[in-house]
């Protein structure tokens, strides 16, 4: 049975995916941004309990990585193009009120996939990896909608910023690329509990939780950019 647990887990993560999608169907755009939070729990949990239960297994392996095509790729990618729909600079057709720039956001799910099948093939990506994890650019993508909702009374100039067409249009290019790159990005696996081989997972942690505390969910992007920050000074003190 134990064995099973891990798995189980997994299909709550994509569980959660699904419900996503359904929710920016429905219009309700901030439920979904909240399941792919949710997602990103049951992925965290299920990759721990196989570690704790001894319970890896190819299948579990296989399923996680379309759990998360689901959670982490096609779902962030409908939450992008109901955000782009309705963003501010967005061109449109007068004579038919359409265009096609919002499904420009469906190249994230489309390198999600692209990212987690070289993942799996990778031997390397063990304690580390090599370009953008799929969850990091989906909480990115899914903390959008609530900056908007907590922005949006005061049209700030950050509001204005993360809700313009060409700026989320640059989240889904920049972001899918540095999916597929060959970047390095330090994993949050810790070796024990000890300060000093894991010095690198509570700097991030304890910056992360300092930007919450001052700018709530605003402070998501910035998390992000420290992510991909504090990777580039590990990679380029490493080479000296």
């Amino acid at each position: 049975m134990k064995n099973h647990i891990p798995n189980i887990i997994t299909l709550f993560n994509m569980l959660s995916g699904i419900l996503s999608i359904y929710s920016v169907m429905n219009g309700n755009i901030e439920l979904a941004a909240y399941l792919i939070f949710v997602a990103a729990v049951f992925d965290f949990l299920d990759g721990m309990a196989a570690r704790l239960l001894n319970a890896k297994s190819e299948i579990g392996i296989e399923l996680d990585s379309l759990a998360d095509v689901v959670s982490f790729g096609v779902a962030p990618g409908f939450i992008l193009f109901h955000m782009i729909s309705i963003s501010h600079g967005l061109p449109v057709d007068s004579a038919n009120d359409f265009t096609v720039i919002p499904f420009i956001a469906f190249i994230v799910p489309a390198f999600a996939a692209l990212r987690l099948a070289k993942f799996n093939i990778d031997k390397e990506q063990t304690n580390s990896f090599r370009g953008l994890p799929t969850p990091a650019l989906a909480i990115l993508i899914a903390s959008l909608p609530l900056i908007r909702t907590y922005l949006y009374d005061d049209r700030e100039f950050f509001y204005m910023i993360i809700t313009n067409t060409y700026f989320l249009l640059t989240i889904a290019i920049i972001g899918s690329l540095l999916m597929v790159s060959r970047f390095p990005l330090f994993a949050l696996k810790f070796n024990g509990f000890g300060l000093k081989s894991n010095l690198t997972q509570y700097i991030f942690i304890g910056v992360a939780v300092i930007l919450l505390l001052l700018l709530n969910v605003v402070a998501i992007p910035f998390i992000i950019l420290f992510y991909l920050f504090l990777s580039l000074i590990i990679f380029l003190v490493d080479m000296q």
